[in-house]
């Protein structure tokens, strides 16, 4: 039973990451400039799906705090720093889309559009580091309690945190490139190619810090799984390339949406049997059903849950068909 909450907890944050992962690019792509009506037209693209995507995220803390309470307090107070940021930056994001459009003074809808590219590059940078933190261990007590926050400040989970900002920038760029109208599309689709590039680079910086790094290899129990992240990332990349070359974003889109998704159940695979590995007392390490919760607890969650995966399916889909389409109405082409 803690394997199947374990992967739904995967599941949603993966969920969360592709959906919200190209309302944070959109947000980066704000500081691109070309006046007021490029960023109206790019945050009218992503409104109407925007409340939408951060449900994922709702739902995969709460399963978090239910069904892995111990998992979750030493999540909250080892990766403090990156967890933080994160969620300062979702707050950031929600409250500047919310408010741009009530001020009339373009300076002051300005600076609004500055504070969501500002919470977007926090969320992107907070999850990527949140990854790959858990990626390369952390430093355990015997009582199992995380030490410090030095792990936090590593190459690697730098590189891992630029990484992210670089995939979600192209996943947002590709996402305007199947919402804007067609004329707005076209360069959008030539800069989502560049920033593939400037992706590749990030991800080859995060292979290199990773190789590098003995916290890395030593918290892999499978290090096959590890292994592959880089190449399913690359491939993923080259993948929308290609698309976009072709004039395909929707394969493009589910390009980097994989891109997005594959890093959560390969790091946790990668981890498996154990949520948290100690780097410095391995018989102090998590397991993922010392992290869970009660028998009982877990059955108690799952008939709440039954009816909640459906719904969040149903509601997503139904966003997606109702604003199906560019926004001056016209089809894109998907495939």
């Amino acid at each position: 039973m803690e394997l199947a909450w374990y992967a739904l907890l995967g599941l949603f944050f993966a969920a969360y990451l592709v959906l919200g992962g190209y309302d944070y690019g959109v947000g980066l792509l704000l500081a691109r400039g070309g006046g007021p009506d490029r960023r109206r037209a790019a945050l009218t693209a992503v409104g109407p799906f925007f409340l939408g995507n951060e449900v994922w995220l709702v739902a995969a803390v709460g399963i978090l705090f239910g069904a892995f309470p111990t998992l979750e307090g030493e999540l909250l107070s080892g990766f403090y720093p990156v967890v933080a940021a994160a969620l300062a930056g979702v707050v950031a994001v929600t409250v500047g889309v919310q408010l741009r459009s009530r001020p009339t003074d373009g300076r002051a809808r300005a600076a609004w559009d500055r504070v969501v590219v500002a919470g977007s590059l926090l969320a992107a940078l907070g999850w990527g580091g949140l990854l790959a933190g858990l990626l390369q261990g952390v430093p355990l007590t015997a009582a199992g309690h995380v030490a410090g926050l030095g792990h936090v400040a590593t190459p690697f989970v730098a590189a891992a945190g630029v990484t992210m900002v670089a995939l979600v920038t192209v996943h947002g760029a590709i996402f305007l490139t199947l919402r804007l109208p067609a004329a707005d599309a076209a360069p959008l689709a030539r800069t989502a190619r560049r920033l593939v590039v400037v992706a590749l680079a990030a991800v080859a910086l995060a292979t290199v810090a990773g190789g590098l790094s003995d916290r890395v290899r030593a918290a892999a129990q499978r290090p096959l799984f590890a292994v592959l992240l880089p190449f399913v990332l690359v491939t993923a990349l080259l993948v929308a390339r290609a698309a976009l070359a072709r004039r395909r974003p929707g394969v493009a889109f589910a390009a980097t949406s994989a891109a997005l998704a594959l890093p959560v159940a390969l790091v946790g695979a990668a981890l498996w049997p154990y949520a948290l590995v100690s780097t410095t007392d391995p018989a102090a390490s998590l397991t993922v059903t010392g992290g869970a919760a009660s028998g009982p607890t877990l059955a108690l969650l799952g008939w709440l849950t039954v009816p909640l995966l459906p719904a969040l399916l149903g509601f997503q889909a139904m966003c997606w068909w109702v604003f199906r389409g560019r926004t001056d109405g016209r089809a894109p082409v998907y495939w």
